[in-house]
Formats: structure tokens, C-alpha cells, sequence
């Protein structure tokens, strides 16, 4: 069990890490799940790969509980209202990726979730952040605020989203660089990036949890409360990185990290293979 629990606890630090840089956090961890193979049932395991993301997401909402709260008592009427925006943005964000996801989830599960897509989608997305990011340098963005990002845009970012839904891709990776390229400044593409996956990983957690039955062995539980509070706990530590290096830097080392990272991929595979 011990053995178990360790193996949780460092998929907890890779999941917590990479769900919020732009390099992958569902590809890493079919990756590391090659590797690190918890002896459980696949349906623990398929709810466990969820779960933990849920605890990333717990990161999210304490990191910017005021900002997301409506009822925030330190808020005026005009933030309160400003609040509700936020969240009606979010809403017809998420209506892209959730359309087509319930649509075609199956079909996604049984024929990319595997090692190859996740190395192909690495190298072509770590090339396409390095392209955009040369095309838009020098350019000004013209959305600075919540304000200025739109009902409009913000359905357009999260049509960026759609994308995530193939493994590899990166959901953070897709609407950051998304919304930069149609003129979004960095940190609020991050910040909406970070609001986007709330509802989204909510909705997914508990659906699996409901499937699963909420019935755990003692070890089950043990293994999930140590992925999840590990995950939570570096996810802190991985927003305020990302949003700090943003202010400074682009994405291009993301970008060349996903190449080098889906070039051992394939290597690995098809030596092993």
C-alpha cells in the first residue's frame, strides 16, 4: 500500500504541475501511467486521472475565491455585477468544448488516448506556440481587462478549448495561446484559461465519481485523498509561477519543451517496441 500511496503522490506533482503549464496534463499522465501503474481497477484508476484534476481546480478557487465571489462583502455594486460577468463568460466559454465533448467522448477515448497521439499533438502544438508567439511579438494586445473581453471573444477562446479534448494538446496551453492570438493580453487569457476549467472539471469529476459509486476500499480512499491533496498543493505553487513568468515571457520554451518531450516519446515507444 505504501508503494501505491508514493506512486499517487507523484502523479499528484505531475498532474498538479502540468494542468496548469501549457505542455499537457492528461498526456503526461497517460505517459506516467506507463511507467507508474497503480495496482487498482481500471475504474478507479479512470476516476482517479479525473479526480485529482478536481483537486487542481480547488487551487483555482482559493488562489481567486474574492475575485470569483459575488457576494464578496469588501465588494461594491458595480463589482458584484462586474463578478456575475465574469462568471456569465465563463459560462458561454465552456459551451463549445462541452458540446462537442459529450458528443464525441467516446469516440476520443477509444482512439487517442494512447502514447502516439500524445506525442504527435506535443511536437505539433509545442511548434504551433512557437510560430504564434513569433508572428504576435511586438504586437499590442487590445484586450486588458475583463472589460474589453466580450461575450464574443470569449466563446471564441473557448472554441480553443474544443482542441484539449485530444490528449497532448493542453487545455491551459489551447486557450492561453488561443486568445493571444486573437489579441488577448496574457494574463487575462490566463486568468480566464484558469476560470474556464472550473465548471468544466466540476461537471467531470462528479460525473465520474457517480459512475464509480462513491464505494472505496480503505486503500482506494487513501490512495485518491494522497493524489489529491498533493495535486492541490503544487497546482498553488504552478499558478502563481505561470502567472508571474507570463508577465515576462512568452510561451516559446513551452513550446520547445512539448518538441524535445513528444521526440523521447516516440523514441522510448519504438525502442520498447
Amino acid at each position: 500500500m505504501v508503494i501505491e500511496i508514493i506512486k499517487a503522490i507523484i502523479l499528484g506533482i505531475v498532474q498538479g504541475i502540468t494542468e496548469w503549464l501549457p505542455i499537457s496534463s492528461t498526456g503526461h499522465m497517460i505517459l506516467f501511467d506507463e511507467f507508474l501503474v497503480l495496482n487498482a481497477s481500471e475504474e478507479f484508476k479512470e476516476m482517479f486521472f479525473v479526480v485529482i484534476q478536481l483537486a487542481s481546480i480547488f487551487a483555482v478557487i482559493l488562489l481567486y475565491f474574492t475575485k470569483l465571489n459575488p457576494f464578496a462583502p469588501s465588494k461594491n455594486e458595480a463589482q458584484k455585477r462586474e463578478t456575475w460577468n465574469i462568471w456569465f463568460k465563463v459560462l458561454v466559454g465552456i459551451i463549445p468544448a462541452g458540446v462537442i465533448g459529450l458528443l464525441f467522448e467516446d469516440l476520443i477515448n477509444q482512439y487517442f488516448y494512447n502514447w502516439v497521439t500524445v506525442s504527435i499533438t506535443l511536437i505539433v502544438y509545442g511548434l504551433a506556440f512557437i510560430v504564434i508567439e513569433k508572428r504576435n511579438k511586438g504586437n499590442q494586445p487590445k484586450v486588458t481587462t475583463w472589460e474589453d473581453l466580450t461575450y464574443k471573444i470569449a466563446f471564441i477562446i473557448g472554441a480553443f478549448q474544443v482542441l484539449a479534448l485530444i490528449p497532448g494538446t493542453s487545455r491551459s496551453g489551447a486557450t492561453i495561446v488561443g486568445a493571444i492570438l486573437i489579441g488577448t493580453a496574457r494574463p487575462i487569457a490566463a486568468e480566464y484559461s484558469f476560470f474556464l476549467s472550473i465548471p468544466v472539471m466540476l461537471g467531470a469529476s462528479l460525473l465520474k465519481l457517480i459512475g464509480f459509486g462513491f464505494s472505496f476500499t480503505s486503500e482506494e480512499l487513501m490512495i485518491l485523498l494522497a493524489g489529491c491533496i498533493v495535486s492541490f498543493i503544487v497546482s498553488v505553487f504552478a499558478i502563481k509561477f505561470l502567472m508571474n513568468y507570463i508577465r515576462r515571457h512568452d510561451f516559446s520554451s513551452f513550446g520547445w519543451y512539448r518538441i524535445v518531450a513528444g521526440a523521447v516519446v516516440i523514441a522510448y515507444f519504438l525502442i520498447i517496441g
